[in-house]
């Protein structure tokens, strides 16, 4: 028998005794683990926005090609 194998079967019947299966909630560690993903998602969204300004949306005119002088094989 693993020690997996006995915590399950010696804790459990005390955790079902112990809760009410309709009163459960997520409690404060819930709260905490809620919030925090919201300040990184915030952050997150604020980096964005700031690398978002950064970028310069101008398209850059394509360079002309250059002109060659007129030769004896190319009479331009």
């Amino acid at each position: 028998m693993s020690a997996t194998h006995a915590a399950l079967t010696q804790l459990l019947p005390l955790a079902g005794d112990t809760f009410d299966k309709n009163k459960v909630t997520p409690g404060v560690l819930g709260f905490i683990v809620f919030a925090a993903l919201a300040l990184a998602v915030w952050g997150l969204m604020k980096s964005m926005n700031r690398h978002m300004g950064k970028v310069d949306f101008q398209e850059t005119p394509e360079p002309a090609p250059a002109r060659t002088a007129p030769t004896a094989d190319n009479p331009a």
